[in-house]
């Protein structure tokens, strides 16, 4: 089976146990947490040697979680996200090409939430500030680099809360430099102090 389509199902089922456990209010206040999940990275038509192709890589990630939930539909939310290492390789008519990213970076950003029940959707919008390593090899010969820079970030999710407890799921998209697309889908858990 798609790992994200079993990552899907796992997340649906969290939900519907957590709904059936009844109705709880929203707790404002301080949160702390973490997510695990996948980032998927593509940069289409890298030009190597004359020739170009599409460098698509996604690997395991994590992020730890620190926000300020003012009300019931507004928080501030701070992540350090490590989006991991990201590699692939192209094997053209010339040398054989690989290239890894170890990408990393800082976000804060304004949250919008929906309450339903014991449920939030939410939507949120901010700035990520990121910073990349990078290892280019062509054939024997290996370049080292590095690269940085502030962009937008933008996700939706849903959670689940029970008491001071919630988990979520959620989708971001980071419009980070010269990457055509920056994608983290994540499920973690946060708790409200």
């Amino acid at each position: 089976m798609n790992r994200r389509i079993s990552n899907i199902l796992v997340l649906c089922a969290a939900v519907i146990v957590m709904l059936a456990v009844g109705p709880a209010a929203a707790k404002n206040g301080f949160y702390l947490g973490g997510s695990v999940g996948q980032t998927f990275l593509t940069v289409n038509d890298l030009e190597f040697d004359l020739e170009s192709f599409d460098y698509k890589a996604d690997t395991t990630s994590y992020k730890i979680i620190a926000g300020y939930r003012f009300m019931g539909f507004l928080a501030v939310e701070g992540n350090y996200v490590n989006f991991g290492n990201l590699k692939d390789s192209y094997a053209g008519d010339g040398e054989p090409v690989s290239l890894e990213t170890d990408l990393s970076g800082f976000d804060v950003c304004a949250m919008g939430m929906l309450p339903l029940g014991i449920a939030d959707i939410f939507a949120k919008a901010g700035l990520v500030s990121w910073d990349a390593d990078l290892q280019e090899a062509v054939g024997q010969i290996i370049d080292y680099g590095s690269d940085s820079g502030t962009d937008l970030v933008v996700g939706l999710g849903v959670q689940v809360r029970f008491k001071g407890l919630a988990v979520r799921g959620e989708v971001e998209y980071f419009d980070i430099a010269d990457a055509d697309s920056v994608y983290l889908i994540s499920l973690g858990a946060t708790f409200t102090f």
